[in-house]
């Protein structure tokens, strides 16, 4: 394997590529290095590469006309970005934000080679759908919890997923992550700090009791 295509190894099912189309994404595809804030896309935008992440991250997140935000999903190693592919197969414009939160190495597949390969590949077109359907029941997954679970308890289960030292993170930051208003998180965590489970800090939160916040997250399930 060349060094123009050895970043196919990454991604779980592009090695059962024909060799003449494992030669097309080498010659076609374009590695690109994005630095930590970068906006890879954003709303009104047309779609003209698929993208797939080699390493680091990118955030998908949607805002609404109130300005609120919310986060979609995230791209991450050996993934590529859902609604990219939907934007490819529908023709449509991106109707989201991609921000990249960490240095990020991605693969941008031209639309002109992401057509041809879906037309005649089996292996590619398999590829393709595999990670569509996982990204689309991640997406389901954050707006059910969106709408019928309480924040407090999704709020819970966020900082003890992330606990492991103080949190470097803003209350606008949570209420991006939680799809709900910055005042709203802030109400909870003044509360979760009077019942001891967490320590505030100037852009800050660590969890003091994570027993605590576990019990409380289980109200989410």
């Amino acid at each position: 394997m060349n060094a123009a295509s050895s970043w196919i190894a990454d991604f779980d099912g592009l090695q059962r590529l024909a060799p003449e189309d494992r030669a097309l994404l080498a010659a076609r595809a374009q590695r690109m290095e994005l630095p930590a804030g970068a906006t890879v896309f954003s709303p009104g935008a047309p779609c003209g590469v698929y993208l797939l992440v080699l390493t680091g991250s990118v955030r998908v997140q949607m805002i609404a006309d109130t300005g609120r935000e919310i986060v979609l999903y995230r791209v991450r190693r050996g993934e590529s970005c859902v609604l990219t592919t939907a934007c490819l197969l529908g023709e449509e414009a991106y109707s989201a934000e991609g921000v990249v939160e960490e240095p990020t190495v991605g693969i941008a597949v031209p639309a002109p080679v992401f057509d041809d390969l879906i037309a005649r590949s089996d292996a590619f077109r398999r590829f393709v759908f595999a990670g569509y359907g996982r990204r689309v029941a991640d997406i389901l997954a954050t707006m059910q919890a969106a709408v019928f679970h309480r924040v407090d308890a999704r709020l819970a289960r966020h900082l003890v997923e992330r606990a492991g030292g103080p949190l470097d993170v803003t209350h606008q930051d949570l209420a991006v992550e939680l799809g709900t208003a910055r005042e709203v998180v802030s109400r909870h965590l003044k509360a979760f700090e009077k019942r001891g489970l967490v320590r505030l800090g100037r852009g800050t939160v660590e969890v003091v009791d994570r027993l605590g916040l576990q019990r409380l997250a289980a109200a989410a399930d």
